[in-house]
């Protein structure tokens, strides 16, 4: 079967991998973008890079026709919980009136791509120890407007599936770091201690809640797991996608330093705090595992190293 793939929000983090991954698998891709400003894309060949603002509903529909793809990746939206905050409305065109416009698009399709959807662990909100790993079952309370706008994506691809047959496949993804990302606690830590070893700061490296417990999957697993949605994902599910254990916070941010072989001082700083701060995000994969045979192959360490040289060349 020749696959051809679109990918919306192919210029962010996760994106930008997912494209090297479906190449290396010898897939065509379409590398759908809301800029095509040259800075923003990653450097690839041989993949198209498309002009697609999901908020601009007639541009959407253009896409689909002419491009027909038999897999989308959904990933376009505003992802910051803290940007939700400050401007819910745009949020929700994005992630809402953005993700309505590509079902509708799909809907009038000839042939129904499987589209897989970046849904988020956001989706839960506070979860109660004794409910630890969380799974799929769970009662949805998000905390932010960003939680709220992926709970409405879910629900969508749910009603496509139910109403009109398209085979909609629903990650919620949870922490997901590797080199590249950027606006976590492992890449801001990672950044300034490059910063401190190039003497472009201090060595001071500033923190936020360090008492926080994450299960950070490396973003290699996690695009690993969208490649098996697509293949292997039941219609109208959705699944939980998440590294096997915790780590808290203040264990990153010393293996980080470790790894880093710099001496510094840590220093709380109110910017890197949030206002609602879930104190343990973790999430049970035993559902997508069983229905596709996911595992998470590499480490923490692993992780860390890698976005150390990354950021260690880019800075």
């Amino acid at each position: 079967m020749n696959r051809r793939a679109l990918v919306t929000g192919a210029e962010g983090f996760i994106g930008s991998h997912l494209l090297r991954f479906l190449q290396s698998k010898g897939w065509q891709v379409i590398g759908g973008c809301r800029s095509l400003e040259a800075d923003l894309l990653p450097e690839l060949r041989n993949v198209e890079f498309i002009q697609c603002d999901l908020t601009k509903r007639q541009r959407v529909e253009e896409v689909f026709k002419e491009y027909a793809p038999t897999h989308v990746f959904h990933l376009g939206a505003q992802s910051l919980p803290t940007v939700s905050w400050s401007d819910p409305v745009s949020t929700f065109e994005s992630n809402i009136m953005g993700s309505l416009y590509l079902f509708e698009a799909v809907r009038h399709m000839k042939r129904s791509p499987v589209v897989v959807s970046a849904c988020s662990s956001a989706e839960y909100g506070h979860v109660t120890t004794s409910a630890v790993p969380v799974t799929e079952e769970h009662a949805l309370r998000p905390l932010h407007p960003y939680g709220i706008s992926k709970v409405c994506l879910d629900l969508l691809a749910r009603e496509y599936f139910l109403d009109y047959g398209i085979p909609a496949v629903n990650l919620r993804l949870f922490n997901t770091t590797g080199p590249g990302k950027t606006n976590d606690a492992p890449s801001d830590f990672v950044r300034q201690l490059i910063r401190i070893r190039k003497r472009l700061q201090p060595p001071v490296l500033e923190v936020g809640n360090l008492k926080a417990r994450r299960a950070f999957l490396d973003v290699n697993d996690t695009v690993h797991g969208f490649y098996l949605a697509a293949l292997k994902g039941k219609g109208g599910e959705v699944y939980n996608l998440c590294a096997s254990r915790t780590h808290e916070i203040g264990e990153l941010l010393r293996m980080a330093i470790s790894l880093s072989g710099l001496k510094v001082e840590i220093r709380r700083a109110a910017s890197f705090m949030r206002r609602s701060d879930e104190k343990i995000i973790f999430g049970s994969t035993r559902k997508f595992r069983k229905h596709t045979g996911w595992t998470p192959m590499f480490s923490i360490k692993h992780t860390l190293t890698s976005m150390l040289e990354y950021w260690d060349n880019a800075t």
